[in-house]
């Protein structure tokens, strides 16, 4: 119970663009070994919002390696297909 409590604080952290304090409570339930895929999932997912691609892959594949059924599997493939997308036309002028 008490990691519901602080997954909906670091969800409230989150919806408040606070991702470096939500980081902090992430990395105490990691530290605590209270950590599942979700934490990680989420972890990724505040890394993906500041475009800190390695940070986000690095999480989603922890998360992916804890359960292969994670929400993680589709989030890592999202970033990779974003990460190998450009655009030619934009490199030609």
């Amino acid at each position: 119970m008490q990691e519901d409590v602080i997954y909906t604080e670091i969800r409230d952290l989150i919806d408040k663009f606070k991702y470096d304090k939500a980081i902090i409570l992430l990395d105490s339930l990691i530290k605590s070994g209270k950590a599942t895929d979700i934490t990680y999932y989420i972890k990724g997912n505040i890394y993906r919002r500041q475009n800190d691609w390695k940070n986000a892959i690095d999480n989603y594949s922890i998360a992916i390696e804890l359960n292969s059924e994670s929400p993680a599997v589709t989030a890592k493939e999202m970033v990779i297909n974003i990460l190998n997308f450009y655009n030619k036309d934009m490199y030609n002028h």
